[in-house]
């Protein structure tokens, strides 16, 4: 297994799908730069990241530069965050969750088999 990232992974629409295929647990942040709440969300992104380094990889994609990635998880609002597992879309999240803890939760109970 390839070295897990311990922050966030830039991604574009090219490379979503390398990214979901080669690491287990992978966790999308879809999200644009005029976006607040995604602003917000983005420096709990970057602690999970490191807290989960080798269990979860985290990536943002800003849709406003990648709307093929939007219009094929059919993302109507931001921040929406995409869950994988196994390469399969287990669950998203749309929405800021901005408790730390209650969002891991989220993302570690849907990750689960």
């Amino acid at each position: 297994m390839s070295e897990w990232p311990n922050k966030p992974l830039e991604i574009n629409d090219n490379d979503l799908e390398n990214i979901i295929n080669k690491y287990e647990n992978v966790v999308i942040d879809c999200w644009a730069p005029w976006c607040a709440p995604c602003l917000m969300l983005s420096p709990l992104i970057k602690d999970l990241a490191k807290g989960l380094q080798g269990k979860v990889v985290f990536a943002k994609i800003n849709v406003d530069n990648n709307p093929r990635t939007a219009m094929a998880f059919n993302i109507m609002s931001i921040p929406t965050l995409l869950i994988f597992k196994n390469g399969q879309l287990k669950d998203k999240i749309i929405g800021a969750i901005l408790q730390k803890d209650l969002l891991k939760n989220k993302l570690l109970s849907a990750l689960q088999d």
